[in-house]
């Protein structure tokens, strides 16, 4: 896989990206352990990356709103319209059905000639509908070979755009896998940002104001703690959509996933199934032939029944094989549960953050209605 591009932050506000379709890994097991929570910081970044970043950090300024709204929103949006680009591959995407009726279709073509079993032979005589009429034999095989051979070439068909949704989710994968960088170098600059401030800027004003006791300082204090606070919650916001960043990449993978399995199908069919029919069929009509030329009739009957003892051998462990392999399932079911359980427990922390968030501005709502009062009460104390 070729190396993703140095990720561009900006401050700028972006329109809508012209998305092209998106990619997807294959989801590993992990092994059964503790979770560490993942810390987003610079040490996920490369040393190209943490200069971007760092240079980056002196353009944010937190006082400015509509930098605050804009902040992080190109990442956003890419995250959007390729969340909307991958829905409509789903949407639009009726090959499944189309190939699962072909390959019925072929099976059925397959059955419909299959040579009778060797009791029904016996009682009706071997090859006794050659016998009544071989022209007829020879038309009812051309036409089933005709069938059998359109019917492989459609799947050739859904097998070369199969091989395209492969690597058209080989492109979706790397696409997402930028957005998801540019998400972190966001989050890491932010929140980078944020502690600069609350250090500086926002520590000096909270002691100018308990020194001065003015209204005026205790107020500038409160409007950048508030703007501080904002751009707290666009940092959370971007932690939730690298969160969906995160989870679009298995989930691009298992539809890569399905197409693979569904080519595997189509090959098996192509390569196996059909020449083994034709086969089959040669093998038939050869016996038939060597049934009138020979007047060994006992010799060429045991000869052809064990030939065809053989062959449905073969074909019975070929197709045992083959629908045990194609029945084989590709995701663990334990693995869905494990990564809805995470979904589920980061939306449980994400209110958690919320409420917690609600009840300490309840308590600085608080705290600063008594300290104006007892600055008025101050106030009126020197008046007196």
């Amino acid at each position: 896989m070729s190396e993703l591009a140095m990720p561009s932050l900006t401050l700028e506000p972006v329109e809508e990206p012209a998305v092209q379709a998106a990619p997807a890994l294959a989801v590993e097991e992990q092994p059964a352990e503790e979770v560490k929570p993942v810390v987003i910081d610079d040490s996920m970044l490369s040393e190209a990356e943490k200069k971007v970043v760092n240079d980056f950090v002196t353009k944010i300024d937190i006082t400015d709103t509509q930098q605050v709204m804009q902040y992080g929103s190109a990442a956003q949006k890419h995250i959007a319209a390729f969340s909307e680009t991958a829905l409509n591959q789903v949407r639009t995407k009726d090959l499944g059905a189309g190939v699962g009726e072909d390959l019925a279709n072929l099976v059925t073509e397959l059955k419909n000639y299959s040579p009778e079993d060797p009791e029904s032979q016996k009682k009706k005589g071997f090859f006794s509908s050659f016998k009544k009429d071989a022209d007829k034999a020879r038309a009812k095989n051309a036409a089933a070979e005709a069938n059998v051979d359109k019917i492989s070439g459609i799947l050739e068909q859904h097998k070369l755009k199969l091989m395209k949704d492969v690597a058209m989710l080989d492109e979706m994968y790397n696409l997402n896998q930028q957005y998801y960088k540019e998400l972190t170098m966001y989050i890491v600059a932010g929140k980078k940002k944020l502690a600069e401030v609350k250090a500086g800027d926002l520590e000096e004003l909270r002691r100018k104001a308990i020194a001065s006791g003015a209204q005026e300082d205790a107020e500038a204090y409160n409007d950048l703690s508030n703007l501080v606070e904002r751009f707290e919650k666009k940092i959370g916001d971007l932690e939730l959509t690298r969160m969906i960043s995160l989870q679009m990449g298995p989930q691009t993978r298992l539809l890569q996933n399905n197409d693979t399995m569904m080519i595997e199908k189509i090959d098996t069919s192509i390569m196996n199934t059909i020449p083994l029919w034709k086969s089959q069929m040669v093998i038939s009509l050869g016996l038939e032939r060597s049934r009138q030329a020979t007047a060994a009739q006992a010799a060429v009957t045991n000869m052809t029944n064990d030939l065809l003892k053989k062959n449905a051998e073969m074909l019975k462990v070929g197709t045992i094989n083959t629908a045990r392999e194609a029945e084989r399932g590709i995701v663990d079911l334990e693995t869905l549960k494990q990564t809805n359980r995470s979904l589920i427990e980061t939306l449980d922390e994400v209110m958690n953050i919320q409420k917690e968030g609600r009840q300490q501005r309840a308590v600085a709502e608080e705290e600063l209605g008594r300290i104006e009062g007892e600055l008025r009460q101050k106030l009126l104390e020197l008046r007196k």
